[in-house]
């Protein structure tokens, strides 16, 4: 005779923070965040979002930035499935969104590989969140129709590389490519005219953001510090152009 037996789901919920403003998660993620007992959170993702998490939650900070991985993907990884083992509510709190250059596809394999369920909550795109929240349309329907998201930083382990910079889109908008403007510029001025506008955000949507212009032709003289976001396209003119208007209207 089968016994019956009462069983734990442990979950592990990918939750997207944002593009930086904490009043950008969804209420569903901080729903999430209440009832977490332990949270992997990153270096983009706002801290003030852990005031959410119960006072006896667990924290682990597993932050990246250029040139300082504080916890390796491998590493990351192992965490998760042995938080995912032991906790009945796992958070893995990435900026932005989780599956747009968060590496959260990784994460998925890894833990649904070891048996551990995952749910997820989209968060708010950093690209769509800084772009937006300044006036920015990445889209226009009388300039702008297509739009690529692409990385500025490739996996440097890949054997064959992906990007190669010959995208036809009417917007580009590069992510993690700052340290690497002056090989990539070049790479896109084979395909686009120097002309081409450029608009740089830094830490969108936060209190010290900060906006940089240029072309295609000078922005790798700009000074341009990140976090921060790569826009190219004529886009950029329209929002120029809302700017001057709406210095009027003030």
């Amino acid at each position: 005779m089968n016994k019956l037996v009462d069983v734990i789901l442990m979950t592990v919920y990918m939750i997207g923070a944002g593009p930086g403003d904490p009043d950008l998660i969804t209420v569903k993620a901080v729903k999430i965040l209440k009832k977490a007992d332990i949270i992997l959170y990153d270096s983009l993702a706002n801290d003030e979002l852990l005031n959410y998490a119960p006072d006896d939650v667990e924290l682990i900070y597993v932050g990246k930035r250029a040139g300082e991985h504080y916890r390796k993907q491998p590493e990351i990884n192992q965490l998760l499935i042995d938080a995912g083992k032991k906790y009945e509510n796992v958070v893995r709190l990435k900026g932005g969104d989780p599956f747009i250059f968060g590496r959260g596809g990784e994460e998925e394999l890894a833990l649904l590989g070891e048996g551990i369920n995952v749910e997820f909550v989209p968060g708010i795109n950093s690209a769509i969140g800084a772009a937006t929240s300044i006036g920015l349309p990445l889209t226009h329907r009388a300039i702008a129709t297509s739009l690529t998201l692409v990385t500025g930083h490739e996996d440097p382990q890949k054997t064959e590389k992906q990007v190669n910079w010959d995208y036809t889109a009417d917007t580009l908008v590069v992510f993690m490519g700052v340290g690497l403007l002056k090989k990539y510029i070049p790479k896109l001025l084979e395909y686009r005219s120097p002309d081409t506008p450029v608009c740089a955000i830094e830490k969108g949507t936060l209190p010290d953001q900060r906006i940089v212009f240029g072309t295609l032709g000078d922005i790798t003289e700009k000074r341009i510090r990140p976090p921060a976001l790569i826009i190219i396209g004529e886009v950029v003119n329209i929002y120029k152009e809302c700017e001057e208007l709406r210095s009027k209207i003030e």
